[in-house]
C-alpha cells in the first residue's frame, strides 16, 4: 500500500504544483501590470527589486485561487489517467478499494486546506497592506509616476491635476482643479510647466509652477462659470499639495481584504458601522475559499474517473468549467456585499454546499461500484 500511496500522491503533488506555478505566474503578471501599470510606463527604470517585491506581495493573492485550481486540475488529470489504464480496476482486483487508493488525495486535500485557510486569514492580508504601503512610497518618492500625459488625475481627495504632456519629470500645460467637499471647482490654476518633489517631512508635495495664472470661483455659487474671477498671473511659484488628506482617504477607505481574521474580528466587535455587512461577507469569505481543496477532492475523484480520459487538455477543459462555477458564486457575493438584502453571507457558502453535497453523493455511488 505504502508503494500505490507514493505514486498517487505523488503524481497528485506534482501536477498540482506545475499547475499552481504555470497559474500563478498567469496572475501575478496580470496584477502587477493592474497595480503598476501607470508607474511602469512613466517610469521606465523602475527598480528590477521593486518588480520583484511586488511579484512577491502579490503572490499570496494569486494562491488563494491558483492552489484550488492546480490541485482540481491534478486530480482530474491523475485518476482519469488511472481510470483510462484500467488501474482503478486492478487495484480493486486485489482487494484495494477506491476510498483506499483515493487516501493520498483526501490528506493533500485537508493540507491544502490547512495553507489556503493560513494564506486567506493572516499572509494575504499583510502582503495587500505591504503592497499598499509600497505603492504609496513610490507615488510619494516620485510624485511624477502619478501623473500619465493627457489624463486628470484623482489620486488626491481634494485635487484633480490634468497633464497635457510630460517629459520625465516636468509637466506640460497643467490645470489644478482645487474642490470643495462637494466636489465642485473652487479655484483653479493653469500653467505652462511645473515640476514635483515631494516634502515628506511636511507629508506634502511641492508644485513648482510657471506661467501660471489663478481662477477663483465664486464662494456662494462655484458652478455659474459666468462669476469666476481673475486671479494673480505669476512667473513662477510654488504651490503645495498636502498629503494628509490623501493618507487619510486610504486609511479611510481601507479594503476589507486588507484585515487579518483578527484585526477583522475586531472590526466587527466594534459594531463596523455602515460597513457590517461587507465586513461580514470578507469574514465568511476566508473560511469558505479556503475550503475548496475539500470540496473539489469529493467531486474531482468520480469526475476523473468516469471521464476515463488523460489527455491534458480535457482535464484542464473540465477544471475550468468546475473551477468557474465555484469561484462564480464567490464573485457574485463580492458584488453584492453592500446590498444586505442579497444575503451575500449566505451567498459565498452556496458552492461549498454545492460542492459537498454532490461531491459526496458522486463519491459514494463510485465507491459502490
Amino acid at each position: 500500500m505504502k508503494i500505490i500511496d507514493r505514486s498517487v500522491g505523488s503524481g497528485i503533488l506534482f501536477t498540482t504544483f506545475f499547475g499552481v506555478v504555470v497559474l500563478s505566474l498567469v496572475l501575478v503578471l496580470g496584477n502587477i501590470f493592474k497595480e503598476l501599470l501607470d508607474i511602469l510606463i512613466n517610469n521606465p527604470d523602475v527598480p528590477v527589486s521593486t518588480l520583484l517585491a511586488f511579484m512577491a506581495l502579490v503572490l499570496p493573492f494569486s494562491l488563494t485561487f491558483t492552489i484550488p485550481w492546480g490541485f482540481l486540475t491534478a486530480l482530474l488529470l491523475v485518476f482519469g489517467r488511472m481510470s483510462a489504464d484500467n488501474e482503478l480496476v486492478a487495484l480493486k482486483s486485489n482487494g484495494v478499494s477506491v476510498p483506499r487508493t483515493c487516501a493520498p488525495a483526501f490528506f493533500l486535500a485537508v493540507a491544502l486546506t490547512l495553507i489556503c485557510f493560513l494564506i486567506n486569514i493572516e499572509i494575504a492580508p499583510r502582503a495587500e497592506q505591504a503592497m499598499t504601503r509600497a505603492v504609496m512610497d513610490i507615488a510619494t518618492s516620485n510624485p511624477a509616476s502619478l501623473f500619465r500625459a493627457d489624463e486628470i488625475v484623482d489620486k488626491f481627495p481634494d485635487r484633480r491635476v490634468y497633464v497635457e504632456r510630460k517629459e520625465g519629470d516636468k509637466l506640460f500645460n497643467v490645470i489644478v482643479f482645487e474642490l470643495d467637499e462637494a466636489f465642485v471647482p473652487k479655484q483653479m490654476i493653469f500653467a505652462h510647466e511645473g515640476v514635483l518633489t515631494p516634502d515628506p517631512a511636511n507629508s506634502r508635495l511641492l508644485f513648482r509652477l510657471f506661467n501660471a495664472r489663478f481662477e477663483q470661483r465664486d464662494e456662494k455659487d462655484p458652478r455659474d462659470v459666468s462669476k469666476i474671477q481673475q486671479g494673480i498671473v505669476m512667473d513662477e511659484g510654488v504651490f503645495p499639495i498636502s498629503l494628509e488628506k490623501f493618507f487619510e482617504e486610504y486609511h479611510g477607505t481601507r479594503r476589507m481584504s486588507s484585515y487579518t481574521l483578527s484585526e477583522l474580528s475586531d472590526f466587527l466587535a466594534k459594531g463596523a458601522g455602515d460597513r457590517h455587512t461587507e465586513a461580514m461577507v470578507e469574514f465568511n469569505k476566508r473560511f469558505s475559499v479556503s475550503l475548496a481543496c475539500a470540496a473539489f477532492v469529493l467531486i474531482a475523484i468520480p469526475l476523473g474517473v468516469t471521464t476515463h480520459r488523460k489527455e491534458t487538455s480535457v482535464g484542464f477543459a473540465l477544471s475550468l468549467i468546475i473551477a468557474f462555477t465555484y469561484f462564480f458564486f464567490i464573485i457574485m457575493a463580492d458584488t453584492f456585499r453592500n446590498n444586505p438584502a442579497a444575503y451575500p453571507s449566505v451567498l459565498i457558502w452556496i458552492p461549498n454546499i454545492l460542492f459537498f453535497g454532490l461531491g459526496s453523493f458522486l463519491f459514494a455511488r463510485l465507491a459502490k461500484h
